[in-house]
């Protein structure tokens, strides 16, 4: 498919949008698409995306290697098309919810609970802008709640881009401690008792006085009641920094920029 400089678009993008045609010539295949990239998601899953090969996969599938090229051109592609289908399409929007803000809470939410239910998403590198169809289908819904806002079109993108940052930021950080505590084969209150112990005996309260007020207040003891406590205060202040710009820009236009 000709891009507009004269070049060609990636084939795991024309794979994705439903671009790619078999050729005509030769015997049908035994494998499909869907069950090749079904089978590497099973297999991060299972054991991490440093798991996932051509050659691992072909193994799943009980297929030869090479069968596989018939489909997916080379491991970065199959990321391409493991990523897209892991993130899905985005949850129909709860009844009730209006306004930029809560339209956007509702959207950060539903991007966190899919991180948590498949964390080795979180593995794949980055090769470019949102570009298959799920992840446009997200972009979308994201910018659509900012309708109303009178947010200029860049000031708009900018907005997903600080809170999709954010929203990864802290997936991965809550799977990475667990990955940790799991390692570490003790319960997680004990690993945060363990921690607390630990700042007690390396830090006083002349050289690190705001630490020591936190283990005196007690921070890092006790069970996580709210595991998305941290998650829901980092979103909020940045929703609460963006609101001014929301109010200026829908004044105006003329709007009332409630949120």
């Amino acid at each position: 498919m000709p891009e507009p400089d004269g070049g060609f678009l990636p084939a795991s993008l024309e794979t994705a949008w439903g671009l790619r045609e078999r050729p005509a010539k030769g015997p049908r295949p035994a494998l499909g698409l869907d069950r090749i990239v079904d089978a590497a998601i099973a297999l991060a899953a299972r054991d991490g995306i440093d798991a996932v090969s051509m050659g691992r996969v072909a193994k799943e599938l009980g297929a030869s290697t090479m069968s596989l090229y018939r489909y997916v051109a080379a491991k970065d592609e199959l990321y391409v098309l493991m990523a897209d289908t892991g993130v899905g399409t985005p949850p129909p929007v709860p009844e009730g919810t209006t306004g930029w803000r809560a339209l956007l809470t509702t959207w950060a939410h539903a991007q966190l609970d899919v991180f948590r239910h498949r964390t080795w998403l979180l593995r794949i590198p980055i090769s470019g802008p949102p570009a298959t169809p799920n992840q446009v289908a997200w972009m979308e819904r994201g910018l659509a709640a900012l309708d109303g806002t009178g947010l200029h079109g860049d000031e708009r993108l900018g907005t997903l881009t600080l809170v999709g940052g954010f929203i990864r930021n802290q997936a991965t950080l809550t799977a990475d401690l667990a990955d940790a505590v799991h390692r570490s084969g003790a319960d997680p209150d004990r690993v945060l008792a363990r921690y607390a112990h630990t700042l007690r005996r390396f830090t006083d309260p002349v050289r690190q006085p705001a630490i020591t007020r936190l283990l005196d207040a007690g921070v890092f003891s006790g069970p996580d009641d709210d595991p998305d406590a941290d998650f829901r205060f980092g979103l909020e202040r940045i929703l609460d920094g963006l609101a001014p710009l929301v109010a200026r820009r829908t004044a105006e236009a003329g709007g009332t920029g409630h949120g």
